[in-house]
């Protein structure tokens, strides 16, 4: 039986390749959108044309009231598609961002980097615990901005070192289950979030460049591969850790 991965935030960017890079290694997925339906389709139909399925469903990670009614959506998705009611990993990736710096950063700028990146994904991975399979696999998206310090990320960084504490706590209350739970932060990659600036922006892509031991910004293949990596039997072993792949970035 197929392995099914369920990533939020999985219509676009880091998501995308994550849906497409599992299916190269012979994974299924459900994945969440959260306006754009349009783009979530295509990464269906990227996926389908690899040989494999994937189902796309609108999810809000910043409203946990929502949590519920789409937990019956997954579940109604894996009955329809899988004929199954669980699913193998959970991959919290949906986020945004803000660039602020801790003197201009708003309540409500806090706000909602707190519930998309901090109390979404807590209370999301809550709801759909019973629906994960023992000895599965839970994955946060964490940053290399919550290693390392840039001016304008105050918040965003928070939220995230806030994800590394949870990915710990989550690998031990879970381990009895023989749920891995780990948290990968990526450096700074060609995608596009934050607006796209390190993508588009010259200046930007060259001043992370010149800060990355391999001399170049990160690349959406750079993450995709390696989360498909993580679902694999072969790296059951690693649990509670904090993975960063950022190329060497302010080593």
């Amino acid at each position: 039986m197929s392995k099914v991965i369920l990533i939020t935030g999985g219509s676009r960017g880091l998501g995308r390749n994550m849906a497409v890079s599992l299916a190269r290694k012979g994974m299924d997925s459900v994945i969440t959108y959260h306006h754009n339906a349009g783009a979530a389709a295509e990464v269906v139909s990227a996926v389908e044309a690899l040989g494999r399925k994937a189902v796309a469903l609108p999810l809000d990670i910043g409203d946990s009231t929502s949590f519920t009614n789409f937990a019956t959506k997954v579940r109604d998705a894996l009955t329809a598609n899988w004929q199954r009611e669980r699913f193998d990993a959970l991959i919290n990736n949906a986020g945004t961002g803000y660039h602020a710096l801790f003197s201009d950063t708003t309540e409500q700028q806090f706000g909602d980097l707190m519930r998309v990146h901090l109390k979404g994904p807590f209370f999301l991975t809550q709801t759909l615990l019973p629906m994960i399979e023992d000895g599965g696999r839970i994955l946060n998206l964490s940053s290399g901005l919550a290693r390392f310090s840039m001016p304008g990320y105050s918040a965003y960084a928070a939220m995230k070192g806030g994800v590394e504490v949870l990915t710990r706590y989550l690998a031990a209350e879970l381990g009895p289950r023989g749920i891995r739970v780990n948290a990968l932060a990526p450096g700074a990659i060609e995608t596009d979030f934050g607006g796209g600036a390190v993508r588009d922006n010259t200046d930007l892509n060259k001043l992370v460049a010149s800060h990355t031991a391999l001399g170049r910004a990160g690349l959406p293949d750079d993450i995709g591969g390696l989360v498909a990596t993580l679902m694999q039997e072969e790296t059951g072993w690693i649990n509670g850790q904090r993975i960063e792949a950022s190329g060497g970035m302010y080593l």
